[in-house]
């Protein structure tokens, strides 16, 4: 257990992950004015934290281990593929599920009277700016941790 504790590159993953997440509450809190707790939990949003997660990873290792190590190389191509999933695949699974929440209640009188649907998440991806703000709060965090 307490070589976890001194993993350099996982904790700050971890701290970026929790950074990321506190300045998304901040955001919400400024921008409605309501404390939404429950948004630390939940994915979407800006600023992206997997990729802050996955950016203070490699730069942890780049800046550890070397730029050309292994395991630079390894968390480079994750962070890839985790940006890429953010901005790609989540972020079209959001759009439908906001298409077929607006189709449910569009058709609702469709529906026996007991039909309750159940709105679909909708913020489940990313923007463009939201993975780059991401990256640069693991990037900073990489950083902070290393000096």
């Amino acid at each position: 257990m307490n070589s976890v504790l001194t993993n350099t590159p996982l904790l700050t993953a971890l701290i970026a992950t929790a950074a990321a997440q506190i300045i998304k509450l901040a955001i919400i809190l400024i921008a409605d004015r309501k404390l939404a707790l429950g948004r630390l939990l939940e994915t979407g949003g800006m600023p992206s934290s997997h990729t802050a997660a996955v950016a203070a990873l490699a730069t942890s290792f780049g800046l550890k281990l070397g730029w050309n190590s292994p395991e630079f190389a390894i968390a480079t191509v994750f962070g890839g593929i985790v940006m890429y999933d953010a901005t790609g695949i989540r972020r079209a699974a959001g759009v439908q599920a906001e298409l077929i929440n607006d189709l449910v209640q569009e058709l609702a009188h469709l529906f026996d009277e007991g039909f309750q649907p159940q709105a679909l998440k909708t913020l489940l991806g990313h923007t463009y700016p939201q993975v780059l703000v991401g990256a640069l709060v693991g990037i900073g965090t990489a950083m902070l941790v290393s000096f």
